[in-house]
């Protein structure tokens, strides 16, 4: 089936300046988790995805739903195969006051391939699978795949376009090994977070970054769209909840992410507060070494690695009482997790089986591979990333501990963690992944699946898994147009995955933002807290 062209058309909505001096055009916001880098192409996460939002632009951007609108390019066609047209929005200038061109796209292009300080290849799986791009002129881009890719339009969403101007170059053009025709160092993360290369098309500008402290931004008066309602925007990271609640409270904030669920009728039953709450597409897991013989934080009586053993993974699923950590934990602000994207979005298993909680049934495997007195496992997680990340690996260790499993618990601070995941410094590691396609591609394609030597796919998967069967589900749905048959790759891709153990999904996180009276939000089921979708209330 070829895929029709489509064209969309831009629709800028006009902001309510409301006068008077009963609001400010200041905006203060608590993070539960802080952005690592203003690099837009530094971290695939979704803290620094929200911040880049502000700044930068994409060819296209995802509203709240996750449905795709116009942003730098105003329509775009697929020829049914691999050759894609985007045509760009004129008159739009960068912070700085260039010109955005179609240059500036080739730049970035090349700069996602040419960035030295990413972490894990973050956006490069995209870009690594283009052929060719060409730019017949200014308003034009023209992208040709290796592989048919039939979601290229939704991962161009959530890559930030960059100006060229931030480096020394003659002609640009799609030609990695050559340099792409950049005559300077490229940039790298610290260029973005001093501000030096801070330069989009966005509607905010980054005035300054200093990490542990807070972010400010200010109104870009140079965007091509109605202006934002917010002159300055101040975010400051606050890890713990109820220092978060307590500055909403106390009006230092003017809105926080993700205060306590137990918390929620504080705000509710305060005239003075408002809150929401938005399901997300988010799935908490634990990813397990399944490869390496001699794993980092493992030791078992016998020598090697029990977790190469299914029934072992098996197991341990087995052991964890998903229910009781959404009840208890998450205070009902979540929901179990039996696949890697929520039941009914594309590709997902319609029925799939609930991972029951039967710690007498883990027992049983456990002596079956031969580890009837269990052995030791380290369970490595975040400690300010994910909603209760520390209480929920702690409630898993404990329930390993149950059936014979002696788990201990190392967490710590992301800007640590994340880098040594990558490095496969873990045994037993925590990660979060929320679908920025809304297809169970997102997820099979960027874990589980064997990395190929480009990083188009297996880009995350830090734990070794590898089945050819599931590489060839996964890489047949990824380059197939077809909706209906790629739906039932996935689909098989998933029941392949699940079968094997190599990731343990435990639940879909819920986000919560709370505010003062006089704003409205619209909540994201990509759990970014935008000051774009942050209003003065009508009055």
């Amino acid at each position: 089936m070829s895929m029709h062209s489509r064209v969309l058309v831009a629709s800028v909505a006009g902001a309510c300046l409301l006068a008077g001096p009963a609001w400010s055009q200041n905006l203060r916001i608590a993070l539960a988790s802080e952005p690592t880098a203003v690099d837009p192409h530094y971290h695939d996460l979704t803290p620094n995805n929200a911040l880049a939002a502000h700044i930068y632009e994409g060819l296209l951007r995802q509203d709240e739903m996750q449905k795709l609108h116009p942003a730098l390019a105003t329509s775009f066609e697929n020829d049914g195969a691999n050759r894609w047209t985007f045509k760009l929005r004129p008159g739009v200038t960068f912070s700085n006051g260039k010109p955005f061109t179609s240059e500036d796209v080739l730049f970035t292009f090349c700069r996602t391939l040419k960035n030295e300080t990413a972490i894990a290849g973050s956006f490069a799986d995209t870009t690594a699978n283009f052929a060719s791009v060409e730019a017949p002129d200014a308003g034009t881009v023209v992208i040709t795949t290796k592989t048919p890719e039939p979601l290229l339009a939704t991962h161009l969403s959530g890559l930030m376009i960059l100006s060229a101007s931030i480096v020394e170059h003659g002609p640009i053009a799609f030609d990695v090994a050559k340099g792409c025709g950049v005559t300077s160092p490229w940039p790298g993360v610290a260029n973005f977070n001093d501000g030096t290369a801070a330069i989009g098309t966005g509607p905010y500008k980054l005035k300054s970054y200093v990490r542990g402290s807070a972010i400010e931004l200010e109104r870009n008066e140079r965007h091509w769209g109605a202006a934002e309602p917010w002159a300055n925007v101040r975010y400051v990271p606050v890890t713990n909840a109820g220092p978060r609640l307590a500055g909403l409270l106390a009006g230092d904030y003017d809105l926080i992410e993700n205060p306590a669920a137990r918390d929620l009728g504080r705000i509710r039953n305060d005239a003075r507060f408002g809150h929401v709450v938005t399901p997300s597409t988010r799935v908490i897991y634990f990813q397990l070494d399944v490869a390496r013989d001699n794993s980092p934080f493992v030791k078992s009586d016998k020598g090697g690695n029990p977790m190469k053993d299914p029934r072992v993974r098996q197991a341990m699923s087995l052991a964890i009482d998903r229910d009781a950590i959404v009840k208890r934990i998450m205070d009902g602000a979540a929901t179990p997790a039996y696949q890697f994207l929520p039941t009914g979005m594309f590709g997902t298993l319609p029925n799939p089986p609930v991972l029951r909680y039967d710690p007498a049934q883990a027992k049983k495997l456990l002596a079956e591979a031969g580890y009837p007195n269990g052995f030791q496992v380290t369970l490595s997680a975040t400690n300010d990333r994910y909603i209760n990340d520390s209480q929920i690996t702690q409630a898993v260790a404990q329930y390993l501990t149950q059936v014979g499993i002696k788990a201990e618990v190392d967490t710590m601070t992301r800007a640590i963690y994340f880098s040594r995941r990558a490095k496969k410094e873990f045994s037993f590691a925590m990660g979060g992944w929320g679908s920025g396609t809304g297809e169970a591609a997102s997820f099979l394609r960027q874990w589980p699946a064997t990395p190929d030597e480009a990083k188009t796919v297996g880009g995350s998967n830090y734990g070794g898994y590898s089945n050819p069967d599931f590489d060839r589900l996964i890489r047949s749905a990824i380059s197939t147009l077809d909706d209906g048959k790629r739906a039932g790759l996935l689909q098989q891709a998933m029941a392949k995955a699940l079968e094997d153990g190599a990731f343990i999904p435990l639940h879909f996180e819920s986000s919560i933002w709370g505010y003062k009276a006089g704003l409205t939000m619209t909540g994201r089921s990509d759990q970014q807290t935008l000051a774009m979708s942050i209003r003065p209330a009508a009055r």
